[in-house]
């Protein structure tokens, strides 16, 4: 180790050029720690029981890739895998640079891709670590001044921490921050999730050993001066590569702590005023050879840490783990205990046996599951021969079952995780259903939410448009309801699965029609007048077409048809899909898992900015990430074809050398797809007649 470190100071690497190991075979494991395993025979270790690991294998080459950190839906690491790049001639590796890499539904990595132009420089970039928000990112690089490597005293280049700002296209306004020294180094930053402090490692004079741990706090623009985390956490040799979960427990690598090989990981739980005892991780995440870089998600269910182990693919791997049974010392949420208080808007009286609904809220606003909203296609208002994909919040008694039910004062108690956003819904028959938004960021204690109700003053009507004399919903339908008495008109359209909504005031009689291109027009009548609303009666429609053509049946969306993903965005020079923003392929995996014989062409465009060479392989690399999300989701890839059309149909004037804003080129950077073939089996349920056994 005595030889490792003297390389790691004048060099400033990133600690994971240790105990190098020969390729091997991609290896998943199952172990359950034992306190008494041979390895671990003194100290206090972590008991992880069952433990699930793999070898990130889309993500690791026989070069170094360390250091993953989470941001948006995938993660962002460290990596010398770039051929032909620049080498750092004192390590014999390229200079390392940040890679970007999405998860699939279970967390473990795809095809990774470059991260950022702007960041990825001539020097040695990584570790990172990311605001709350993602917009952004604080990062360890070599000192440098205008570009160019920059020694201290004795001639060695250190390591500084730098902020960057996620601009327009790329990351930029990169500065670093005011505690760094040109005498000794700052690395691995990691930003705890209220942003108010910055945990790193540093060589600076005044610590225990060769590197300690410090934090400094957010004061307005700036930071404070570096605060050591004193000789509990700092030992005399060194810690390095610290991560702040969000439950307060704090993960870090130290070669000291009576690690039992090279860099072993540890936890401390620094969450209250009194820090907890710092505990080594033990096997499986512990080995004989260099092991840090660790994360855990929010909820404490996966993660992944770096190994020099033998067994891997390249020097350093990064290593992907579950924990089905949880870790010890994780808390995965604190919860605030939150009083509901549902009452009559007119009057303010309480209102018991109100059903109350807390479903969490994404970061585009939406529910965070999509299998609260209901597929709509819609003629796009810009091309009549194009349709739209639009999701529809379902009702909210079709929400799943209430956390709970208001008691005889109104009132009732659940318990909100903190730093989480919520849609509160709340139903009562007789009263109309009330939607609210609560945030839980920034909050601590109890807390008190306030819902009024107002009584409802209309009959629910439930409806479905299918085709006459066939078990066959007809999707999407238009559905007018006119009122035969004020002759007003109210127009609202059918889901996909031919239903539809609608409270109508009480004491009329009305006229429903539903419409369909291909069909002939559907009537039916429905009556009010002697329905009280406070009985909150609920009625039922049906309304029946008949197709105008047999094939029609067949094809529920007609062949040829061309829905535009216009809400699946792609950053500027980027082929990932941006984090949240995967709703509308969400919907086409529902759409082609409904229609089972739906075939479809993706096509990818996009913005006029760049090179026609380069947009037309920007565009197709963007088709294939659609294509691999879909496939991803359970769509069979033989139902799906890709293709890039770079920048050659814009659907505005925004071509080269036009000024136009970011929204207008966005407009251009979408996804086409083509429905190449549909038929779906058709099931004949006669209507039965009089008589009929």
């Amino acid at each position: 180790m005595n030889k490792y470190w003297n390389i790691l100071r004048p060099l400033a690497l990133l600690l994971a050029l240790a105990c190098f190991s020969a390729p091997a075979p991609a290896q998943q494991t199952t172990t359950k720690t034992k306190q008494s395993d041979k390895l671990y025979d003194k100290g206090e270790i972590l008991v992880a029981p069952n433990v699930i690991i793999r070898n990130a294998d889309p993500i690791n080459t026989e070069n170094l890739e360390f250091s993953p950190a989470f941001y948006q839906n995938g993660i962002v690491y460290v990596t010398s895998r770039r051929k032909g790049g620049a080498v750092d001639k004192k390590i014999g590796e390229t200079f390392f640079e940040l890679y970007y890499s999405d998860l699939d539904r279970k967390g473990f990595p795809m095809k990774p891709q470059e991260f950022s132009v702007n960041m990825n420089s001539t020097m040695h970039e990584g570790p990172v670590t990311f605001n709350r928000k993602g917009d952004v990112v604080y990062f360890t690089r070599n000192n440098e001044e205008n570009g160019v490597q920059k020694a201290d005293s004795k001639g060695v280049t250190r390591l500084k921490v730098y902020e960057g700002h996620k601009g327009e296209f790329d990351w930029e306004d990169v500065k670093e921050l005011p505690f760094n020294n040109d005498e000794f180094s700052t690395m691995h930053p990691s930003l705890s999730p209220d942003g108010r402090r910055l945990y790193f490692s540093s060589d600076m004079p005044g610590g225990y050993g060769g590197f300690d741990l410090y934090f400094v706090e957010k004061r307005g623009e700036s930071w404070s001066i570096p605060i050591n985390m004193g000789p509990d956490i700092n030992s005399q040799l060194n810690e390095v590569f610290p991560y702040i979960h969000e439950s307060g427990v704090l993960f870090f690598s130290s070669n000291g702590h009576n690690s039992r090989g090279g860099l072993d990981i540890f936890m401390v739980n620094i969450s209250t005023q009194t820090w907890g005892r710092v505990v080594n991780l033990g096997i499986p995440f512990n080995s004989p050879h260099d092991d840090l870089g660790f994360i855990l998600d929010g909820d404490g269910e996966f993660g992944y840490f770096t190994s020099s182990r033998s067994g891997g693919k390249g020097k350093d791997d990064i290593y992907y783990f579950e924990l089905p049974e949880g870790m010890e010392g994780i808390n995965t949420g604190i919860e605030l205990a939150t009083q509901f208080i549902v009452y009559n808007e007119k009057g303010g009286q309480r209102i018991p046996g109100a059903a109350i609904r807390v479903l969490e809220r994404s970061t585009d606003g939406l529910i965070k599951e999509n299998e609260f909203y209901d597929i709509q296609l819609e003629p796009s208002p810009t091309n009549p021969d194009e349709l739209i994909i639009k999701l529809k919040q379902k009702n909210p008694y079709e929400m799943g079952n209430p956390v709970l039910y208001t008691d005889d004062n109104g009132e009732g108690i659940y318990r909100l995780k903190t730093d989480k956003n919520y849609f509160i819904f709340v139903t009562k028959e007789g009263f109309k259903s009330s939607e609210k938004t609560y945030t839980t960021v920034g909050e601590a204690g109890s807390q008190v939410v306030r819902i009024p109700l107002s009584s409802t003053d209309c009959t629910v009507v439930n409806g479905i448009v299918t085709i006459e004399n066939y078990n066959t919903p007809v999707p999407n339908a238009t559905v007018r309801i006119y009122n035969n008495s004020t002759r007003e008109e109210s127009s609202l359209r059918a889901n996909s699965d031919g239903e539809f909504e609608y409270c109508l005031p009480s004491g009329y009689e009305y006229t429903v029609y539903a419409e369909k291109e291909g069909f002939t027009r559907g009537i039916n009548r429905i009556s009010t007048v002697d329905l009280a609303p406070a009985q909150a009666q609920k009625l039922n429609i049906n309304l029946l077409l008949n197709p105008l053509a047999e094939n029609i049946m067949r094809e529920p969306i007609k062949a040829g048809t061309i829905i535009v993903l216009e809400n699946l965005y792609y950053d500027f020079n980027k082929s990932a899909i941006r984090t949240g923003e995967a709703r509308e392929l969400d919907a086409l995996v529902k759409l082609m898992q409904q229609f089972p014989s739906m075939q479809i062409e993706l096509t990818a465009h996009t913005d006029s900015r760049g090179s026609e060479d380069y947009n037309q392989e920007l565009s197709e690399k963007r088709a294939l990430s659609a294509r691999e999300y879909l496939v991803e989701k359970g769509i069979q890839g033989a139902r799906i074809k890709a293709f890039g059309m770079g920048e050659s149909k814009l659907r505005n004037n925004c071509k080269d050398d036009v000024p136009c804003s970011e929204q207008e080129h966005q407009y251009n950077r979408r996804t086409e797809v083509r429905v190449s073939k549909i038929e779906e089996p058709v099931t004949v349920k006669y209507k039965s007649k009089e008589g009929d056994n």
